[in-house]
């Protein structure tokens, strides 16, 4: 008889043991589910990209049609507008330039609430006003979708490489949902609060990054007028007290590193265009909490300048080459290899 009972046990173990490990099973299939992807511009179509090879099959539209070719080559679904996707998935990342085109996706004619499904989580990592991420949050939570703010940062690089970081504003509780996806294209996913925080984040780390890409362009630009090679000089701050971002990763001088828009006549990379936008973001808030941001202000000033002067398309590292310019300096050669 306690064999008999030990049998019994030892069956009920297995069983009990399968049917968690299908229970497992089917969350994990159900979790990769359809994941709508709307805006496949130069980070979009990277992060759709990373999604794919993770195994979520993917939804996706674009404004220009041609942006969606190789993604459907890689066996996605494109539609023709963000309402057909919120009508096939609940799940739906943007990735935009703007408020305005933010607030078109969504609430447009053909926007993502005119479809959108109860319960549908809907994150958008586009830089925006923090106010209009708000604004959509609110106009989300009466379809009964859930909205939530993650921009990004690490450019291009990044998310064709699953690096950015991402900075999630919205409620707590849903954090874990979003961060399922996230993680599939992000090395970072940091939780900052309430929604717009992630957009309040962003806009700082891109003000400082604005102010840090010119001074590292002032500096170089200097030290080679003094002298120096190039090269050296970017040598000698990445191992001192001057060391920063843009000059030890993305240093904008032709010739000093490889793999960075300076090399490759400022294309591709965050452009010019995109850092005024979001200097503009920085100086409205700065504004609106009469908080004093002179350097900030000086950049913007600058990337504004430069959108006038015929670098609006190219990377804003092209700040150095804009200098040089101004100076009387265009033709001075630098070292490019």
């Amino acid at each position: 008889m306690a064999a008999l009972f030990r049998g019994s046990r030892n069956f009920l173990k297995r069983w009990n043991k399968n049917v968690d490990s299908a229970l497992v099973s089917t969350r994990s299939m159900a979790s990769k589910t359809q994941v709508g992807f709307v805006g496949l511009g130069n980070m979009g179509n990277p992060m759709a990209k990373n999604l794919l090879k993770h195994g979520y099959p993917i939804i996706a539209t674009d404004v220009f049609p041609e942006s969606c070719k190789e993604l459907q080559e890689l066996g996605a679904q494109i539609l023709d507008s963000p309402a057909d996707v919120a009508d096939k998935a609940d799940r739906i990342i943007t990735m935009l330039p703007s408020s305005p085109n933010v607030i078109d996706v969504y609430t447009g004619p053909n926007g993502i609430l005119k479809k959108v499904k109860k319960g549908s989580l809907l994150i958008d990592s586009s830089t925006i006003d923090p106010s209009v991420s708000k604004e959509m949050a609110a106009a989300a939570e009466k379809m009964g979708a859930v909205f939530m703010d993650a921009p990004v940062s690490g450019g291009v690089g990044a998310a064709s490489s699953g690096k950015l970081t991402f900075m999630v504003g919205g409620a707590e509780e849903e954090f874990t949902a979003a961060k399922e996806l996230l993680s599939c294209m992000g090395a970072n996913v940091v939780y900052c609060g309430q929604v717009g925080t992630g957009q309040s984040a962003k806009i700082c780390n891109n003000m400082l990054l604005a102010i840090g890409m010119i001074g590292t362009a002032e500096t170089m630009n200097l030290g080679i007028r003094l002298g120096l090679d190039p090269k050296l000089l970017a040598k000698i701050l990445n191992m001192s007290s001057g060391r920063c971002w843009s000059s030890d990763t993305y240093n904008p001088v032709p010739g000093v590193m490889e793999g960075v828009p300076s090399g490759n006549n400022y294309q591709g990379g965050f452009g010019t265009t995109l850092m005024a936008k979001d200097l503009g973001l920085a100086q409205n808030t700065a504004t609106n909490t009469k908080t004093p941001i002179p350097l900030g202000s000086l950049a913007h000033q600058i990337y504004r300048m430069m959108c006038a002067r015929g670098y609006a398309g190219k990377d804003f590292s092209s700040v150095f080459q804009f200098l040089r310019e101004e100076e009387g300096q265009k033709g001075v050669n630098t070292p490019t290899d």
